[in-house]
């Protein structure tokens, strides 16, 4: 990928899969949503899209429904065993998607594995945080493709190559029990190794999924006080409304005014202009609006 306008051209997918509770009648059934946050390089809010759909699984083939068959792109996620098998199946359909992993979620388990190992745990935080030290100073300079290219190929990649080689050291000395917290940090690492180096070869992936962190923790939050939906349909609304109010977010609209001024013009209108008041072109037709009274 040497030219940034051929990046410009690929699109990510950073996807997340997270369970909720919903009832039915003489009985509590289990309801999986699943959040995908489409999204180009340097987190520029301008050019993302927020989705959210409610799947009463988290098979791979919900995956199907959120992921077009036609996206030819890098799906950004953690390790749940449920990407690996959509990707087999995508490229068996001989429709593959690479696969990038989450460093985020890697360094939770090492995190969690302070206690039991803080000495080794310490330092492999602190080498992870090095990489983020890296990519803060990239977002700083509000950095393209190139040049975030440039800096994780002089610098990140040889610290990622200083954390592989220790933690397959410590792996092959049985330094730690698997069933251990720091057992379990080092296995999920090694295991998703080669999903964690792809955002070195491509500079238009993220070093980890916050950007569908962020924008799926007002249900992460919600559920907490909510605790569940009354049936699967509810889900299916709030799925429609979370992704509503997201993408306002994420174009700077302000959701009450952006819903009160759709939603009545929306009697009068024809299914042919639905296109012109999504959050994208309503936030771009207020700043023409704006632009033309000043």
């Amino acid at each position: 990928m040497s030219s940034e306008a051929n990046h410009n051209n690929l699109l990510c997918s950073h996807t997340d899969l997270y369970p909720l509770q919903y009832l039915a009648p003489a009985k509590t059934l289990r309801l999986t949503p699943a959040a995908s946050n489409f999204s180009r390089p340097n987190r520029n809010s301008a050019r993302c899209v927020s989705k959210r759909a409610y799947f009463g699984t988290r098979e791979a083939k919900c995956l199907d429904q959120l992921i077009p068959i036609s996206f030819t792109g890098t799906v950004q996620c953690d390790g749940y065993s449920a990407y690996g098998r959509f990707a087999k199946a995508r490229a068996s359909a001989s429709r593959p998607v690479l696969l990038a992993g989450c460093w985020a979620h890697t360094r939770r388990g090492f995190y969690e594995a302070l206690d039991h190992a803080p000495k080794e745990a310490g330092w492999i935080l602190r080498q992870i945080g090095h990489l983020y030290d890296i990519e803060r100073n990239l977002r700083r300079q509000g950095a393209g493709c190139a040049l975030r290219d440039a800096y994780r190929a002089s610098q990140s990649r040889f610290i990622c190559a200083r954390i592989q080689r220790v933690l397959q050291r410590w792996y092959l000395s049985r330094r730690f029990l698997p069933k251990s917290t720091m057992g379990k940090a080092l296995n999920y690492a090694l295991a998703q190794w080669k999903s964690l180096e792809v955002y070195l070869k491509e500079p238009q992936i993220e070093i980890d999924t916050n950007l569908v962190e962020n924008a799926i923790r007002p249900t992460a939050l919600g559920k907490k006080n909510w605790l569940f939906f009354g049936d699967a349909d509810a889900g299916e609304r709030s799925a429609i409304i979370y992704s509503i109010i997201e993408s306002c977010r994420r174009h700077g609209v302000e959701p009450y005014s952006y819903l009160h001024d759709v939603l009545t013009q929306l009697p009068s209108m024809t299914n042919r202009q639905i296109k012109d008041i999504v959050p994208k072109a309503w936030a771009a037709a207020s700043r023409s609006t704006a632009l033309r009274a000043a």
